[in-house]
């Protein structure tokens, strides 16, 4: 039978690089269900590692919900995954061993900016050329397949932030780095270049979603600023499984220039039954490129805060960067975490506030707030 790669297997049990199980049958895949008797301190530590995107709070989480997981027969399974992502996190946390088995560059991305973005695509879809035309980085550009080897991180500059954009290899039936879904985890969006001048652009797309999907891992069309949110069967997979990773996806629709067909995205959505917010780009020429910025910025719900000294202007430097229904208190720990445990309060200037008001920790921030913070 075919796999989820669309490789023949045998029906039975196979492993995939984390150490999950994979179990194949002419369904599919099927992964042992999440327990639902886990107590709520699991519970706690597993949002908490949903939320985060630094490596080392994310072992700390993981480590959390090793130590308040139940132990027993039903949560085996939940435990073995748990304790192969810790051994790998930990093992890229550790970075190369001199004179080991393990030498060489660490594939794991540390999530920098207001919002950290995986470029995805097939072989010479053009996504290094994006990449670089971006970020001014120094990805390397070849007309030959499989150029790009490594996680290749730069920033997008758009108003007074910045969002990294992090340049993957290609994914194909011919070849696949193995660590692929490493940079994936801290992600918290995708761009997937397509070739639409490319025959085969429909298969590609096809190829990459199911490969992506067998890992756990869902591209999907909506976005926190779209409103549109997971759907409940998605929100139901998601508590079963606490490893899903939804990722809102961006089409870029590349070589718009050898190509110019204003129906073509159309027509993939038609052949593929997939659809997501698309750009229409070229970067031979740059058309489109300069309309990536706003869209990822108004996307993903980007909020930016200024800080303030009482009996002082507020800091004119980059203002500090977060997600839309954050709080007061999570502007606080941005400043240090020694502030967030003093906080007692703060005085703010912007939206839906009078000037200088006086709000509590959990007051939500709106984009160009002022806050000044007031510890204990």
């Amino acid at each position: 039978m075919l796999g989820p790669t669309g490789y023949a297997c045998n029906v039975g049990v196979a492993a995939d690089r984390f150490g999950d199980l994979l179990f194949f049958s002419d369904k599919g895949v099927r992964r042992p269900h999440m327990p639902t008797n886990v107590t709520p301190e699991y519970k706690k530590a597993e949002e908490a590692y949903r939320g985060a995107r630094d490596p080392a709070e994310r072992l700390d989480c993981l480590k959390e919900m090793l130590r308040t997981i139940p132990k027993h027969k039903g949560t085996e399974h939940l435990q073995a995954d748990i304790k192969s992502r810790i051994k790998q996190l930990t093992e890229e946390l550790a970075g190369p061993k001199k004179g080991g088995k393990r030498s060489g560059p660490s594939y794991a991305v540390r999530h920098e900016g207001a919002a950290q973005v995986a470029m995805i695509g097939p072989p010479n879809s053009g996504k290094s050329a994006i990449h670089g035309h971006l970020t001014h980085s120094r990805t390397e550009i070849g007309a030959w397949p499989f150029t790009t080897q490594l996680p290749v991180p730069g920033m997008l500059s758009f108003e007074d932030i910045q969002i990294q954009l992090v340049d993957l290899p290609p994914l194909a039936p011919e070849f696949t780095v193995p660590w692929y879904t490493t940079p994936l985890q801290t992600a918290d969006a995708a761009m997937l270049v397509l070739d639409m001048a490319e025959p085969a652009c429909a298969e590609q797309l096809q190829y990459i979603i199911e490969w992506l999907e067998a890992r756990r891992i869902h591209l999907v069309p909506d976005w926190p600023g779209s409103g549109g949110g997971s759907s409940p069967a998605e929100s139901d997979e998601m508590d079963l499984d606490p490893f899903r990773l939804d990722l809102p996806t961006l089409l870029i629709a590349n070589k718009y220039d050898l190509d110019p067909d204003p129906g073509e995205v159309e027509a993939l959505e038609e052949l593929t039954s997939v659809r997501f917010p698309h750009i229409s780009t070229s970067a031979e020429t740059g058309f489109g490129l300069d309309a990536i910025g706003e869209f990822l910025f108004r996307a993903l719900n980007i909020v930016r805060v200024h800080t303030k000294v009482p009996g002082k202007p507020p800091d004119s430097d980059r203002p500090f960067t977060l997600f839309r229904g954050a709080t007061v208190h999570d502007v606080a720990r941005l400043v240090h975490k020694d502030i967030a445990e003093s906080l007692r309060f703060a005085r703010i200037w912007g939206q839906g506030v009078y000037d200088g008001q006086q709000v509590g920790p959990e007051h939500v921030v709106n984009d160009k707030d002022i806050v000044e913070l007031h510890m204990g």
